[in-house]
């Protein structure tokens, strides 16, 4: 049975954040999948933060970070390096504050989310083929502009947003036995698992993420932070490392989650059209990896009562309508693999 302990991210920190951001955040559904839980005999739910205000979990933290400024920082304002949704998530916050917002992105980023942070009143740098050069130019920025970072994942503000998300789990199915959590940097993990073990500790907390450049788990096997080489893949909001300085997000994971899983690209573009035709839901691939897992047959003993965090939508149409077409008629057999592989 896994407990927070040492941590510097507390629950009553969570309760906070949750009160703070109520105001600029929506509180998303918990739908119950009634064709999953047929299948599997057991109470499937999606946990929808593809339904968020910015189309990703991303606000909850950015937005509880840019509140906690002090004036002076907030007068300087802020900068931060974005796959995408963290970008979009620290462009609206900042708006709404009325703060100057500065978003470094590699250009491997899909256009449509560069896009959405330019309609948003940030400025975006576009810099480095991989998301670990963009941040090496985030970084050199800031020191020159005296900006703050708002840093995608391991900051305490940000894991404490995106906790948030668990706390609502724990109120709208306070029975739950399992959730499935996609993993990349960790902060969205890491907070829904310092809330939910904090509540229930025998909950059992499974991180899902793609085989291709999977950092956390590679980080994991081997007990310390290792660097991976970024590929292309569906799970575009996934990429990147952990961060060769990480302070927080690493140790809890390392310490809460009880379970890792890798899904293929198939599995991910299955999932991405299941969501689509089943339940009339439009979802990011790094949003699916969760619901991937379950479809291809990889979560095992886990229990009646399961939730999957949909943690984004954000994709651009032409590919979603590749994807959809490529699986017109997605397999509703757990464990098989898709009919038609898909290529990123």
């Amino acid at each position: 049975m896994k407990r927070p302990s040492t941590f510097p991210i507390t629950l009553q920190q969570i309760r906070d954040a949750q009160l703070r951001i109520a105001p600029f955040i929506r509180k998303t559904p918990l739908i119950r999948c009634e064709d999953l839980s047929t299948q599997l005999g057991a109470s499937i739910s999606f946990k929808l933060e593809n339904l968020q205000i910015t189309g990703s979990f991303k606000l909850r933290g950015a937005t509880y970070k840019i509140l906690n400024l002090s004036e002076a920082e907030r007068e300087r304002g802020v900068i931060t390096v974005s796959s995408g949704n963290h970008g979009r998530a620290v462009s609206f916050a900042a708006g709404k504050l009325g703060l100057y917002a500065l978003i470094c992105m590699s250009e491997t980023v899909p256009a449509n989310k560069v896009h959405r942070i330019k309609s948003l009143g940030a400025e975006v740098v576009t810099k480095g083929a991989t998301y670990d050069e963009a941040e090496a130019h985030a970084l050199n920025l800031q020191a020159q502009k005296h900006l703050t970072m708002v840093h995608p994942f391991d900051d305490p503000d940000i894991i404490a947003g995106q906790g948030t998300i668990g706390l609502e789990i724990f109120e709208q199915n306070p029975i739950i036995n399992t959730v499935l959590i996609p993993l990349s940097g960790g902060g969205l993990i890491s907070g829904i698992a310092l809330a939910l073990k904090s509540l229930k500790p025998d909950i059992h907390l499974l991180g899902v993420t793609m085989e291709r450049g999977p950092a956390m788990i590679e980080s994991l096997k081997v007990g310390k932070v290792v660097g991976v080489v970024e590929q292309p893949t569906l799970a575009d909001a996934l990429v990147g490392g952990i961060g060769s300085e990480n302070a927080y997000t690493f140790q809890i994971v390392r310490q809460l989650v009880d379970e890792t899983i890798l899904v293929s690209e198939e599995e991910i573009a299955a999932a991405m059209a299941y969501a689509f035709h089943q339940e009339n839901l439009v979802v990011e691939g790094g949003g699916a990896v969760g619901l991937a897992a379950l479809l291809s047959g990889k979560v095992h003993d886990y229990g009646k009562n399961i939730v999957v965090v949909i943690s984004g939508g954000n994709v651009e149409c032409p590919l979603l309508c590749s994807i959809i077409q490529k699986n017109n008629h997605p397999s509703k057999s757990m464990g098989q693999n898709p009919s038609k592989e898909y290529e990123p």
